[in-house]
């Protein structure tokens, strides 16, 4: 769901947002498995005096460690270095008095959780004896475990303000970080965090003097709307009859069974299409807009019980990926051939043509009322994105990781939302779906079309702080209470403070198409 379509509904589902975080309220991942691993086995803790009991209560030591003063002594030495994607790297020097430090709150905390046998509660324990007992290697990842706790929020400082929640990552692997330890020496690590993206304009005036050009559809016009649906209800209440004296004509109905085989580049006959394939498959000659080009010419006049062959080659615009440019050879067996007996269209119709009408003007200013609010909508559609699209070429965004990630997942979680609202997933293919394979596939496939709605996004908030745009706080909880009861309807899981998040997105994105739709040239062509 693109940001113009959140702003025309904005209960309609997950949205995109930014969210900013301190880095000292910020979870941290690693970069490998293995150092997530030996973080997982740390903080556990059980009653017991196995060897899984001794390991170092890291929320307890934690609590003591942000008591220690950070200043005194030597200080952590810190280089800052800019990266790709909005990202910084730090690289960190943490000298021994701190480590020192580390080791012996490790030490006094296990001193204070576990029993060593042979010493009474209270009694001081020798640091050997209860080294021995807990396990070096424990001692070592706990304290190491201490260190990052203790000089990571003074690592991240500088960029406190900036950084976006989720991103912090440590660099260095576990492993490594264990082998280098000693406390008689400085401790070194690498830990990135990704930051809000500079938005640079790429033109001088920004957004001022803004020009749109909006192509709209002649399928919009609400007259040749209005015709179409008329005849479509016209058609509806027609009789089929079998034609038995001559071919398929346009306004018929015809069932055939279609096969396709690809054309080799020599000419050959190649392998099957299925996707292109059908038996039994019912041909409306008047709704002829899914067709391939060439294939309704191809079968004019084709009688039951005919079979024709004939080449097409998909358009490079076709709708299936996987078909553009495919030369095919189509062969097409006519099994059924019908033409519509229709009614006599006067006032006697009117309300079987739209139910409450008793002439056929009444029929007809309805239908063309229904179509002009439809157009509306379309033409209000149309020229958001327009604007939008003109908005992201004018920026220039080093779309950072984690941003890309959260936008990509919300937009995938909005997809989900819509295809469950309609019904067309089941419970196994919405489990499938949301697999962690599925939605990677659609950050790859979708990833310039995210990156296109971030720097939108981004424009927006922009301009929404420039312009000192505002929204009411009554419309903020309203939109969020209908955003909270669609998820319980479909029983998704959600944050309500994702949400207002999103929410707020969405009401800045329609406060600044409705302030650009006012200041800027706007031009509307047919196409």
């Amino acid at each position: 769901m693109e940001l113009a379509t959140a702003a025309a509904g904005v209960a309609s589902g997950p949205l995109p947002c930014t969210r900013l975080s301190s880095p000292r309220s910020v979870s941290v991942s690693w970069k490998n498995s293995s150092v997530a691993s030996s973080s997982r086995s740390l903080s556990t803790s059980s009653t017991s005096t196995s060897q899984s009991q001794r390991r170092l209560p890291v929320a307890l030591a934690a609590v003591e460690i942000s008591k220690a003063a950070s200043g005194g002594g030597d200080s952590v030495r810190i280089k800052e270095t800019p990266q790709p994607g909005s990202s910084v790297k730090f690289s960190v020097e943490v000298p021994t008095s701190i480590i020192d430090e580390c080791y012996q709150i490790t030490l006094q905390e296990y001193a204070k959780r576990f029993k060593v046998p042979g010493f009474r509660p209270g009694k001081v324990v020798p640091e050997n004896i209860l080294i021995n007992y807990v396990g070096l290697q424990h001692v070592q990842n706990a304290t190491i475990e201490a260190i990052l706790k203790r000089t990571l929020p003074q690592a991240l400082s500088s960029v406190e303000d900036k950084a976006l929640e989720d991103s912090v990552r440590i660099l260095t692997k576990f492993d490594d970080m264990r082998n280098s330890f000693s406390l008689g020496d400085v401790f070194r690590y690498e830990v990135a965090v990704d930051v809000a993206p500079k938005v640079r304009w790429l033109s001088e005036d920004k957004y001022k003097n803004l020009k749109v050009v909006v192509e709209i559809d002649d399928v919009v016009d609400a007259e040749k709307a209005a015709e179409m649906e008329l005849k479509r209800r016209h058609r509806a209440l027609g009789l089929l009859r079998i034609v038995v004296d001559r071919g398929l004509q346009v306004g018929d109905l015809v069932v055939l069974d279609i096969f396709a085989e690809n054309i080799n580049s020599d000419g050959s006959k190649g392998e099957k299409i299925s996707s292109a394939e059908s038996t039994g498959f019912h041909l409306d000659t008047e709704e002829t807009n899914n067709l391939v080009p060439g294939f309704l010419g191809s079968l004019i006049g084709i009688r039951p019980g005919e079979t024709r062959s004939f080449p097409i080659q998909f358009p490079e615009s076709y709708a299936q990926e996987s078909l553009r440019g495919v030369r095919a050879q189509f062969t097409v067996v006519c099994k059924e051939l019908f033409y519509r007996q229709l009614p006599e269209m006067d006032d006697s119709l009117a309300g079987k043509l739209l139910p409450g009408c008793t002439t056929m003007d009444e029929v007809r200013e309805r239908i063309l009322q229904r179509c002009k609010e439809v157009e509306k909508t379309a033409i209000e559609q149309a020229t958001d994105n327009a604007i939008l699209d003109q908005l992201g070429k004018l920026v220039e965004v080093d779309v950072p990781r984690a941003l890309f990630q959260e936008q990509g997942q919300q937009l995938y979680g909005a997809k989900l939302l819509q295809l469950q609202a309609e019904r067309k997933l089941d419970k196994d293919q919405l489990a499938s779906l949301s697999s962690q394979r599925s939605v990677q596939q659609y950050l790859e496939d979708e990833k310039e079309n995210i990156n296109r709605i971030i720097k939108q996004m981004l424009a927006v908030g922009e301009i929404f702080k420039s312009e000192n745009l505002q929204y009411s706080t009554d419309q903020l909880i309203r939109e969020v209470e209908n955003s909270v009861a669609e998820f319980k309807h479909y029983n998704q899981d959600y944050d309500e403070n994702n949400i207002k998040q999103q929410v707020q997105d969405v009401l800045e994105a329609a406060k600044v198409l409705e302030w650009l739709k006012e200041n800027c040239t706007i031009e509307y062509i047919r196409r």
